[in-house]
């Protein structure tokens, strides 16, 4: 059942999925798409034609730019920062210069995140809280730091892969006994 608290703002012709719960003073603008199942934390702001996919969860005090595509199974912790102007001044307007950011199916973004315009976070990434993204991020790559560098690999169900930055190898996920490749620095899931 979709839940809006009385306190939120939600645009006539925004498209929110079913089961969908939109908690105190979120604002939902026009033209966005909320997928099925998602949760928008209090005090979230979500900009024009943003795209939110199915099963995202978006703790509070976020504010989601034009120019933000979510894809599924998405996790964005509280305060994460997201911008659609690299070189922003308050006397141009650059409404027509927002550049896209892509946050692909199962990515995790850890509390006070900072994700600069123009990048593209790939499946099952993670980011480490208070991490600045100022790059492209590999499939199931673990960012940390500002700015970000690459520390490690994850599985799809969070956990870290014992497996080395580069090079080749092989490990199994213990939670979920799923097997992952590292090749030609590159994981992926192969089981």
């Amino acid at each position: 059942m979709l839940f809006i608290d009385r306190t939120a703002i939600i645009s006539e012709n925004a498209v929110i999925g079913k089961n969908t719960k939109i908690w105190h003073w979120t604002h939902v603008r026009e033209n966005c798409s909320i997928g099925d199942n998602c949760i928008i934390g209090q005090n979230c702001y979500i900009a024009p034609n943003v795209v939110i996919g199915n099963n995202v969860k978006i703790q509070n005090n976020v504010s989601i730019y034009e120019g933000v595509v979510i894809e599924d199974d998405v996790f964005i912790g509280p305060s994460v920062v997201f911008t659609n102007v690299k070189m922003p001044r308050s006397k141009i307007d650059q409404s027509n210069a927002f550049q896209k950011t892509i946050l692909r199916k199962g990515v995790s973004i850890g509390a006070n995140s900072t994700i600069i315009c123009g990048v593209t976070i790939e499946k099952f990434s993670f980011i480490g809280a208070g991490a600045v993204i100022s790059k492209d991020v590999p499939p199931y790559a673990l960012m940390v730091g500002v700015p970000a560098i690459q520390v490690g690999w994850m599985s799809e169900n969070g956990e870290k892969l014992d497996l080395p930055l580069t090079g080749n190898g092989e490990t199994i996920c213990k939670h979920a006994n799923q097997k992952y490749q590292l090749k030609n620095n590159k994981v992926t899931l192969i089981e």
